[in-house]
């Protein structure tokens, strides 16, 4: 089953490519939150295709539309989300989406319209004849599917199944932030060879000196962010940015493509959440951010550093007012320790290029492979950032209602 995050938190996504929508089903949200949709919105027009430069020419707009799991009194505000509108059988049937209200324990249903499609673009790949592209789903998937598959855009296997992760993850983070002051960032710190010179886990370890475990404020957060997203990519380092943007679009022109690394922090993160062994908390994200679409690697806190280090030098020292060092990227045993959470994401170069490459068709006669048409990222990580962090919320926010779960507190059982 697709699912993120479970059992108590979890999301569940339906849709492919050049489906008529994405759907995404919100389970166990606690009841009380108040949800915007354009507090949903802001989050889904990062991730958006058209929504950088440097990324697919596809244009949508993902204007999500929430048709479940809200209520207020207010029926004016509730209901001020626009309509929903079928045209059936000659009929046109309409009614009115939810704008924002709070959650009221129930599944949060959301729908995102696909409108800009050229299918035609991927008959290419139709049928047992159909052109394989080296590094993509299409072979696996087909045969998988006995052949039943869907070629367009590349099915449910396109990123544009990750507006459920955006969508839930959203929803979430506006829980974390609500309860603990808990946000969670990204930057693209390397595209192809070319590495950032500042990194943002760094950056966030100036802003707590000695080790000191109060909460980073939330006017220093907004710079933060506010400096992330002016740049020419979502990155801390402005000319990085600069630099890894032309060397991008260098690349389109070549019709090739560019991996990168996505550093993702999650800042004023209550401790003790997570479990040991099985299901500890590094365990779940860690396989919430490598199974991601192009993900190759994931690191958490120093990472494949820490192979080089003597224990004396990689242990984090702690004090009595908290650790003094984050090498353990702000988990241990996979049990939060309070400090920001330190994950570094590596992903592959997009597999759809636009370069002759030695493949196969479905039924695995061997051809030269080239691609006729199609809308691609150069650089997958470009968009990745926000799905990252939305995960990363997922599973944070499931975690936090675990750990509260297993505690038992009559005050949570009176009535009358």
């Amino acid at each position: 089953m697709e699912i993120l995050g479970g059992p108590l938190f979890s999301v569940a996504g339906a849709g492919e490519s050049h489906g008529p929508a994405v759907t995404t089903i919100v389970f166990g949200c606690p009841a009380g939150q108040m949800i915007r949709r354009a507090d949903v919105q802001k989050y889904l027009d990062r991730r958006r295709p058209g929504g950088n430069k440097h990324g697919t020419p596809r244009n949508e707009k993902d204007k999500v539309v929430f048709l479940s799991g809200l209520f207020q009194n207010d029926t004016d505000q509730l209901l001020g989300g626009g309509k929903v509108t079928v045209q059936l059988d000659g009929d046109t049937y309409e009614s009115e989406a939810y704008e924002e209200g709070y959650t009221t324990g129930e599944p949060i249903a959301a729908i995102v319209l696909s409108t800009s499609k050229k299918s035609g673009d991927y008959t290419q790949f139709a049928g047992p004849t159909g052109e394989v592209r080296p590094g993509h789903t299409d072979l696996v998937k087909f045969h998988k599917s006995g052949g039943f598959v869907d070629v367009r855009g590349g099915g449910r296997s396109s990123y544009r199944a990750t507006i459920s992760d955006v969508v839930g993850g959203s929803i979430a983070r506006i829980l974390l932030a609500e309860k603990f002051g808990t946000v969670i960032l990204s930057s693209i710190s390397q595209v192809g060879s070319l590495k950032a010179k500042q990194s943002l886990a760094d950056r966030i370890a100036e802003l707590m000196p000695d080790g000191q475990r109060q909460p980073i404020a939330a006017d220093t957060i907004a710079k933060l962010e506010e400096s992330l997203t002016s740049a020419t990519i979502h990155s801390i380092d402005s000319e990085f940015a600069e630099e890894a943007g032309e060397l991008i679009k260098q690349t389109r022109i070549k019709g090739d493509s560019l991996g990168a690394m996505v550093e993702v922090v999650a800042v004023n993160v209550p401790p003790l959440l997570g479990d040991p062994l099985y299901q500890s908390l590094k365990v779940r994200l860690m396989g919430a951010l490598g199974g991601l679409n192009a993900v190759q690697s994931c690191e958490v806190g120093a990472g494949r550093e820490v192979v080089e280090r003597f224990g004396s030098d990689n242990n984090d020292p702690i004090r009595s007012s908290g650790y003094v060092r984050n090498s353990h990227g702000g988990m241990i045993g996979g049990i939060t320790t309070g400090m920001p959470l330190v994950m570094q994401v590596g992903f592959k170069p997009t597999s759809t290029i636009n370069q002759p490459q030695a493949s196969v068709r479905k039924n695995l006669e061997e051809i030269d492979f080239e691609l006729v048409k199609g809308r691609h990222d150069p650089c997958v990580g470009v968009r990745a950032g926000v799905t990252l962090e939305s995960r990363v919320a997922i599973e944070l926010l499931n975690a936090a209602m675990s750990h509260q779960a297993s505690q038992l507190s009559s005050d949570l059982s009176q009535l009358f």
